[in-house]
Formats: C-alpha cells, sequence, structure tokens
C-alpha cells in the first residue's frame, strides 16, 4: 500500500511495507481453452457491481464499494486456434457518476486438438492501460497459461497468471502471481453450473501474508438463451479484507 505510517507503527500494527495483491475488477472471468473461430467476430459485455468492497483510497486507486465496473470487449478470430480482442473499460464511482477507466488490448491462442494432449492448454498475453483511479500502474502486462480437462461430468478450468506493472511505483518488482480457476457441469443444453475462484497471492517468491491477498468465490450459472445469446451470471464472496468481498457479476456475449 502506499498509505505512508512510520516503520514503528507498521510493526506494531503487525504489517509490512508493501502494496496490497491486485484484483481484477472489470472482467471476472475464467478463460476457457477454446477460442473464436477463424473470421468470426465476437460482442461480450461484462458488467459487475460491489456491493462490499474497499472503503478508502489505497494511493491513487479509489475505493470500489458500490462501484459499477463496465468492460466492453470485441473479439476477431485470426485462425482457428488464435483470436485478439480489444477492450474498453468504464466505471461508476457512487457521487461521480459514469467514467472512462481504461483500455485492454489480448491475444490468445490454444493447442489444436489433434495433438492428442492429455490436458488441453492455450496461452495468452494482455496489455492493460488503465486511469489512476483504478490502478496504481499507468501500463500493466498480463501472461495468462490455460489449462482446461473434463472429469466425467465436471469441466475443470485453471488459468494461472503473471503480472508486472510497466508504470508506476512497483514498476522495480517482481511478477505477481494470480489463479483463476472454474469448475461446471452441465445440467442441460441451456444451462451450466459452476463455482469459480480468482486469487491474487503477491509477488513470486514473496508471497503476502493471508490476510493481505485476495481470495473470491463465485457461485455462477451459464445461460444459453437461443442460438445467439450467452449469459453468464455470479455472485461472488471475498474471503478476505484484502478485496471485494460481495461482487454481483454478469457477461452478455453474442456473435456478429
Amino acid at each position: 500500500m502506499t498509505m505512508r505510517f512510520p516503520l514503528s507503527v507498521m510493526l506494531l500494527l503487525g504489517l509490512a511495507p508493501g502494496r496490497l495483491a491486485p484484483q481484477e475488477p472489470f472482467e471476472i472471468e475464467v478463460y476457457p481453452y477454446m477460442t473464436a473461430g477463424r473470421g468470426e467476430w465476437e460482442l461480450e459485455t461484462h458488467l459487475n457491481y460491489a456491493r462490499l468492497g474497499t472503503t478508502t483510497f489505497d494511493g491513487t486507486v479509489a475505493p470500489t464499494q458500490r462501484q459499477v465496473r463496465l468492460a466492453a470487449e470485441l473479439t476477431w478470430g485470426i485462425t482457428d486456434h488464435w483470436e485478439v480482442s480489444g477492450y474498453l473499460l468504464g466505471a461508476h464511482r457512487p457521487d461521480l457518476g459514469f467514467e472512462f477507466a481504461g483500455w485492454r488490448l489480448r491475444s490468445r491462442m490454444r493447442a489444436p486438438e489433434r495433438w492428442g494432449l492429455p490436458v488441453r492448454m492455450g496461452f495468452g498475453v494482455e496489455f492493460e492501460g488503465s486511469r489512476a483511479a483504478y490502478s496504481e500502474s499507468a501500463r500493466t502486462l498480463e501472461v495468462i497459461a490455460i489449462f482446461e480437462k473434463r472429469l466425467g461430468p465436471v469441466q475443470l478450468t485453471v488459468d494461472p497468471t503473471f503480472e508486472h506493472d510497466l508504470a508506476g511505483p512497483a514498476t522495480d518488482q517482481g511478477w505477481e502471481f494470480g489463479t483463476k480457476a472454474r469448475a461446471a457441469v452441465g445440467v442441460s443444453r441451456a444451462v451450466t453450473l459452476g463455482l469459480e475462484y480468482y486469487g491474487a497471492l503477491g509477488e513470486v517468491g514473496e508471497f503476502l501474508p493471508a490476510g493481505r491477498q485476495v481470495h473470491q468465490f463465485y457461485p455462477s450459472v451459464d445461460l444459453r438463451l437461443g442460438d445467439d445469446l450467452a449469459v453468464n451470471l455470479g455472485v461472488g464472496v471475498g474471503a478476505t479484507n484484502a478485496g471485494d468481498r460481495l461482487v454481483f457479476k454478469s457477461r452478455f456475449e453474442i456473435p456478429l
């Protein structure tokens, strides 16, 4: 954190200098193995509301409580195994109204099924530009690995993530490690039930104390409404005070 206290006070409080683990407020999604097909366009809208979040500034980063966050994502399939996406981010903060929050560019690839791997694998790289109220870093690089496996009726997906600040006070620090995971079961052709996990543990090789890490759990449902509209709804509960503690999330996806 960037709030300034004398070192003796920090020791008395049992705190160590350093920032909290970052959390993802705009796109709350576990990336799947599948990518958009060659030449396909997809539009996704992520709309999230933090009912219980942080209530004070963390350096320049605004409190998240009662924020509404929006991410508009446009994806194009370059090949059957490679897609690129662009995002515009916005947020509504209490008493301030809606404002532009940043942008993102993402490239995601997957290993072809014909390789016959025991686990389906993918890889992604994301570059983000953020306003100061939403991130300590104006520019951030994220690398994502994707692992997916079906075990009977359950589909498991795990996305380890590594994030590094390219601007701001933490550029000389290492890579931040986090994990996203999802277990899902289809109950019909139109309904899939899932449990999602989002964690941010801190810098690789120097994880934060447990109370300063982010651990969030989202029971969720995926609905297939006709041939074109897919909807994801979820309610997230945070296990620590380092991140948002109650979040309502939604995602709407349509082909273009």
